[in-house]
């Protein structure tokens, strides 16, 4: 709210009217609005501020309110209720449709419309949009547009103004248009706890405002059946595939404050429809996502059907193929990178995994080398964009992200790849597997051709995916596929602090802060989060591109512990677009962030259409406030965004060290402190340092850096996947 002290309200409501000259500020997602309202009888214009839905420049407004004297923004009308109507002057309508409410209209055709067909322009628009074609410059394509244009932003305000009206911000109006189209109300109003199912960004609690508001009750049958799934889905989030059968309940009742009768009747019907599945966990009763718990078993049996076949090219001799790549390569082979090779070579399925600089690359193109001169067709294959670009530069191969090599249906969001249309190719490899969540990897295994070999590659000491299940930890604690674990790091590597002190990390020990010439791992000391957050931002503005030369948007990558408190990633990202980036004039503000030309974004779910994957990074390359779009260049590849879009991105000058999976950046900064105590764990410091190719720095506290390197307890996922493997295995042998 507008900050300042006020007289107290003084006298009855009044009524006030007027034309809105100019929305000031409009937040979609609470509806606080502050307007320049043109009001008879005033000379100036009087600022309004109230609750509106949707509200545009031109637009006719009724208010009911009292008259406060701000210390800071001076005399306002405080509105209680305010309602909008449609423009009723030329002026008016020419403002509402030049506002960028409605795309394809920007100042100049709305100044043509108006004059064109006056007080009928609204409804030549809406009911005889064939006419559009009589002004200058309208086409029908440019026709079509605005008739969509038009309809959007009607059946959206209408969305805004349900949402509003039934207790909720209205940011994903456009979402919900999108999916429901003009049956939005309907759907909603049936069965309000689809929108939590539904719509990216609605979770439970906003849906089960809906309801209330709607008169669903708190102890009703179809809220607690939402509610096991929200419990499921809340678990999923921290990664598990299921929850003990008592835990589940337990969660349930403490989310939905009903008694656990009426969860366990919710529970049942809940089985009975297939959307959750019981199973036993550890020998205790337990209940699963079905499409989770379908998803490990077939994971399982793919996985052991490999185990027991052979690979698909002819035998080859491991003692002459060794010395052969070596001289090939140029490299000598450590001996345990000369047994994986012999093992890879006669094995139809296998995991290789190890940290930095202990000879994976080299031994994944050991074995690409030989089987190449075999003519074996090979698939490169990793789960972003940056980690394929990375495995296409050290193999010399096309490698493509896991949703590009299996061909996603932008309709459908599925896979085009599958079962009865797999893959072309005699060997899988595929790198980062630890990103690889539980029904990524079963889309994978089921693309696979049944003769085919698959090559895993992957940190088992990084962080686990951050979709659900534990999928590389688990094959490998499985003992029921063949891994081979590198541990011995090479002369070459072992000259980078940032490789030498990654593994001191993950062996417990705290990294070696002695200064050191050229070093490429720097820790900074600071105390305070003040004097942490100065500190980050002095490194990222002046230091790293004055010592290093590193451009501070473009090779510098701020790598937080978590996304909340005044360190986390989203309060870093404001300071760091302030100093680095500050939005101009031309700026657009969506979903609590603002974006200007030369903003760092990231994607932050996966879009199929634009084919633009969650964590991939990109710079805001322009912004069209006449269609309200917006575009971003990922890697020199423009995609456009409208503006009720941009809940699919975030500011990336920061980013959570999580979303930075997969990815490799010329320098990382990492703010660390005891305010991150409950993500200070060791696995978390050791995929952030492991980010960093040229350069590290860590700013912080040495006791909140200790409490991490201390902290090995990752964390237990609720999974069955390792569960399957042991006990199939052992009945097969």
């Amino acid at each position: 709210m507008l900050a300042g002290r006020h007289v107290p309200d003084a006298g009855p409501r009044e009524l006030l009217s007027g034309t809105v000259e100019r929305v000031t500020f409009h937040s979609e997602e609470s509806g606080f609005a502050v307007l320049r309202v043109a009001v008879r009888g005033q000379r100036e214009f009087v600022t309004v501020v109230g609750q509106a839905a949707r509200i545009a420049a031109g637009e006719e407004v009724q208010a009911s309110g009292t008259w406060v004297n701000d210390a800071t923004h001076g005399l306002q009308f405080k509105a209680a209720y305010l309602q909008t109507a449609a423009p009723t002057t030329a002026e008016g309508m020419e403002r509402f449709l030049g506002s960028g409410l409605v795309k394809g209209i920007g100042p100049g055709l709305a100044h043509r419309l108006v004059a064109a067909f006056g007080s009928e322009v609204f409804e030549v628009i809406e009911q005889k949009p064939e006419r559009l074609r009589e002004v200058d410059g309208i086409g029908p394509v440019r026709q079509a547009r605005v008739t969509r244009g038009w309809a959007e932003q009607r059946a959206v305000r209408e969305i805004m103004v349900f949402l509003h009206s039934n207790g909720v911000g209205t940011a994903r109006a456009v979402r919900i248009y999108k999916t429901y189209g003009s049956d939005a109300i309907a759907l909603i109003t049936e069965n309000p706890y689809r929108l939590a199912r539904d719509i990216h960004g609605i979770g439970f609690r906003t849906a089960d405002t809906v309801a209330g508001k709607l008169g669903i009750e708190k102890t009703s049958l179809i809220r607690a059946r939402a509610g096991v799934g929200y419990a499921l889905t809340e678990a999923m989030g921290e990664g598990h595939c299921g929850l003990p059968r008592e835990e589940l309940l337990q969660l349930a009742e403490k989310l939905l404050e009903v008694e656990q009768p009426l969860l366990e009747e919710a529970l049942a019907l809940e089985l009975g429809e297939g959307g959750v599945v019981a199973d036993l966990l550890d020998g205790e009763p337990a209940v699963f996502l079905g499409g989770l718990h379908r998803a490990e078993s077939r994971i399982a049996s793919w996985l052991l059907a490999l185990t027991r076949g052979n690979p698909p090219w002819e035998p080859i001799d491991a003692a002459k193929a060794v010395p052969w790549v070596e001289s090939r390569l140029g490299v000598t082979l450590a001996p345990s990178q000369q047994e994986a090779l012999r093992l890879a070579l006669g094995s139809k399925v296998l995991v290789i995994t190890g940290g930095p600089g202990v000879g994976k690359t080299t031994l994944v193109n050991a074995i690409l080398k030989t089987l190449a001169v075999k003519g074996v067709k090979v698939a490169l294959a990793a789960p972003t964009g940056r980690a394929a670009k990375r495995l296409s530069e050290s193999t010399g191969g096309e490698a493509k992200t896991i949703h590009r090599l299996l061909e996603v249906d932008p309709r459908s969001g599925g896979f085009r790849r599958g079962e009865d249309n797999p893959l072309e190719a005699d060997l899988l490899v595929v790198d980062e597997v630890s990103m690889v969540d539980v029904l990524l990897m079963r889309s994978l295994l089921a693309a696979l051709p049944a003769e085919a070999a698959l090559l895993l590659v992957g940190d088992v000491d990084q962080l686990p995916s951050v979709g659900p299940g534990q999928v590389l930890r688990d094959v490998i604690d499985s003992g029921a596929v063949p891994v081979v674990r590198l541990t011995e790091v090479f002369r070459q590597a072992a000259g980078s602090r940032i490789v030498t002190n990654a593994h001191r990390i993950n062996q417990g020990r705290m990294p070696d802060f002695a200064r050191q010439e050229d070093s490429d791992f720097y820790f900074v000391e600071a105390e305070s989060p003040d004097a942490v957050l100065a500190m980050l931002i002095r490194v990222v503005e002046e230091r790293i591109p004055k010592r290093f030369g590193l451009d501070p948007i473009r090779d510098v990558q701020v790598l937080c512990p978590m996304n909340r408190g005044g360190l986390g990633a989203r309060s870093v990202n404001l300071e760091l677009q302030r100093v680095l980036n500050p939005p101009g004039e031309k700026r657009v503000e969506r979903f609590g962030s603002v974006y200007a030309v030369g903003d760092k974004v990231m994607q932050v779910e996966n879009d199929y259409t634009k084919e633009v994957y969650n964590g991939d990074i990109g710079v805001v390359a322009g912004i069209d406030l006449e269609n309200q779009a917006l575009t971003i260049s990922f890697d020199g590849r423009d995609v456009e965004y409208d503006f009720g879009e941009l809940d699919l991105v975030t500011l990336a000058y920061a980013t959570t060290i999580h979303k930075s999976q997969g990815s490799e950046y010329p320098a990382v900064v990492i703010p660390l402190t005891t305010q991150h105590y409950p993500m200070l764990k060791r696995n978390l410091v050791y995929t952030a340092i492991t980010r960093g190719r040229k350069l590290v720095v860590l700013i912080g506290q040495k006791k909140a850096l200790a409490m991490a390197v201390r902290n090995d307890t990752a964390g237990r996922r609720y999974t069955k996947l390792r569960e399957r493997l042991v006990g199939s295995s052992a009945v097969r042998t």
